[in-house]
């Protein structure tokens, strides 16, 4: 999962080839293909009319890509500027590897479903992460469920009561599975790079529950929280 990467602050930008953003279907590739010789007409000689030349064979139909098992749905937006107003939320905080990542959240998520149910404390908005700091080697997370106001008993040991990120934010909407997300981080940035825009944090909302959709078919919405443009002199 280390193209989001790309989206931390203070991390250097990189280049990336777009692949599938959005589960929008893509194009074919472009293939040139052999022209066929057209015959020439039949002549005619003493000996008779020349023998027809043989009919060149018809090319291969240039090669296709799959489309995507979940095309975007009327409603779906990319790149939507948002603002996102901060929530109490019970959370998990943690450090994890880039190749972990799915078992982390739903792990993580199953803890805190089980915390809230076991304290009668009901959800206010869907589960989320948020990357509070990545490198090459993994990331830094809280992984929470809003709630209504903070409990009247505050929560110990793992669990932990927090705000959800707040600001100005552009909203991305995906379709697919969790593995395939790390492509739409790639035309995320390269939308970034397109308008001159840094991010400072990135938060992935579950529209779908990871806990009991079908793998392949999440529904999951990213915020990119933006920096500022920089006002100083010079």
């Amino acid at each position: 999962m280390s193209f989001r990467l790309a989206l931390r602050a203070g991390l250097a930008c990189a280049a990336f080839a777009v692949t599938v953003a959005l589960g929008v279907s893509q194009p074919a590739f472009s293939q040139s293909l052999a022209q066929s010789p057209t015959p020439t007409p039949a002549q005619t000689s003493p000996q008779g009319p020349a023998p027809t030349p043989p009919t060149a064979a018809t090319p291969a139909a240039p090669e296709q890509i799959a489309p995507p098992t979940t095309p975007a749905q009327p409603g779906d937006v990319f790149g939507q500027d948002t603002t996102l107003t901060a929530r109490t939320m019970i959370y998990v905080k943690g450090t994890g590897t880039w190749d972990k990542t799915f078992e982390i959240v739903t792990a993580s998520l199953k803890k805190i479903k089980t915390y809230l149910d076991k304290e009668g404390i009901k959800p206010d908005g869907l589960p989320m992460t948020i990357f509070t700091a990545s490198d090459d080697n993994g990331f830094d997370y809280e992984i929470g469920i809003p709630i209504a106001a903070p409990p009247n008993n505050p929560p110990h040991g793992e669990f932990a009561v927090g705000r959800t990120p707040d600001g100005a934010a552009l909203k991305f909407v995906y379709r697919g599975s969790y593995d395939d997300l790390d492509n739409t981080y790639e035309t995320i940035t390269d939308y970034l790079d397109e308008k001159r825009l840094d991010a400072k944090e990135m938060v992935e909302e579950y529209v779908t529950d990871p806990l009991t959709t079908d793998a392949s078919k999440l529904v999951v919405n990213v915020y990119v929280l933006i920096k500022p443009p920089d006002t100083s002199p010079g």
